[in-house]
């Protein structure tokens, strides 16, 4: 389905090649500020042509906003958003149009569908998460405004190059603490906040794009200052949607929050997380973080973190046997417009993602609480 949330919900239109891209946003409160400037700034981040480390096809992703606002100030009604494709070719497939390209989603929307979009990949392609990204700047500035929530990912492995996110150090608990998106971007396009880290990741993407192939990565992000409550047992737990939300994003292969699978050579004495109480706050925190803000599937107001592995990018130069729909032997160098390594370009979807779950998450809450209080 092209629609996801409850309460904040949003829905993606358009793909890789078409006329445009966007997205209609439902459930957002009104008497917000609101203008093509705020959701800009994330759109550039998420862009193509933005590096020789990226794909050259060269998109403004100039958003326009074409309803659910007046003077710029949210109406509560829907928000529709369009972002025009101005440099479409897709005319670099034709060659490729006989062989479904090996690891994406040619055979099987062919499988699905009957048929596919001609050229580029459809809704598979990484253009679909434009409306994403245009839909979770909105939740985020809901967030912000609501609870001071800060949402910042960040590349932590491209490759076999990978700086330290082990969740039982504490010098990693330091940097999911004072991590800013302009440190972040300060690194460039590669989005790594180790300098010397981020140097040989830069080396592991050339050396992968001079070989005409490609290579993947790890994002990883924190979300502070969200409040404790949030998240929806049994199916709905907030680490299962963000899983959902996160997994849902193309080329995304693996996700796991806190100590995810290095947790499981931990006893439960290591890996608790023990209570204590904030006298600054004056409210129960944890001395540590294993669980990644989450208890039982809800919010424990402390630090949410999660990781998510983004595999190598499938459409490559290099050429690989293969063979046609119709089973004939060939071999497939594919053409066109290509990311070495997407895990970059990735950051600000997987902010974004996070955003949409969380703002529908409080949403929710929020109306319990308003129930509760009035039967209380």
């Amino acid at each position: 389905m092209s629609t996801f949330g409850h309460v904040f919900r949003v829905t993606t239109y358009g793909e890789s090649h078409c006329r445009s891209v966007g997205c209609i946003v439902d459930g957002v409160p009104p008497g917000m500020s609101l203008t093509d400037k705020d959701i800009q700034p994330q759109l550039s981040r998420r862009r193509p042509g933005q590096s020789k480390l990226s794909t050259p096809r060269n998109e403004k992703d100039r958003v326009e906003i074409q309803s659910g606002t007046e003077f710029d100030k949210t109406l509560g009604t829907p928000i529709a958003m369009l972002i025009r494709n101005e440099d479409q070719r897709p005319h670099d497939y034709s060659d490729m149009d006989n062989y479904p390209r090996p690891s994406h989603a040619d055979f099987t929307y062919m499988q699905k569908y009957g048929l596919k979009a001609s050229s580029g990949g459809g809704r598979a392609s990484a253009r679909e998460t434009i409306g994403r990204v245009a839909a979770g700047t909105i939740a985020e500035k809901f967030l912000s405004q609501v609870s001071n929530v800060e949402i910042v990912a960040f590349v932590s492995q491209i490759g076999s190059v990978k700086m330290n996110r082990d969740s039982f150090d504490p010098h990693f608990h330091h940097l999911l603490n004072t991590i800013t998106r302009e440190k972040v971007d300060s690194a460039g396009f590669i989005r790594c906040p180790d300098a010397a880290i981020a140097a040989e990741m830069v080396k592991e993407i050339e050396k992968y794009r001079g070989e005409r192939d490609s290579i993947g990565g790890v994002v990883t992000c924190v979300i502070r200052n969200l409040p404790a409550g949030l998240g929806e047992p049994c199916f709905d737990k907030v680490e299962a949607l963000l899983a959902h939300a996160m997994l849902s994003i193309p080329a995304s292969k693996g996700f796991e929050i806190g100590s995810g699978f290095s947790g499981i050579s931990k006893p439960g004495s290591q890996h608790n997380d023990l209570f204590v109480f904030d006298e600054e706050t004056n409210r129960l925190r944890t001395k540590t973080n294993n669980s990644g803000g989450v208890q039982g599937g809800i919010t424990n107001g402390e630090n949410v973190y999660f990781s998510v592995a983004f595999k190598s990018v499938a459409t490559i130069a290099k050429e690989q046997e293969t063979v046609t729909y119709e089973g004939k032997p060939g071999i497939l160098a594919a053409k066109g417009r290509h990311d070495p390594a997407v895990t970059p370009r990735a950051i600000p979807i997987v902010e974004s993602m996070a955003a949409l779950v969380l703002a529908d998450s409080l949403l929710l809450q929020k109306s319990r609480d308003f129930a509760r209080s009035v039967t209380h």
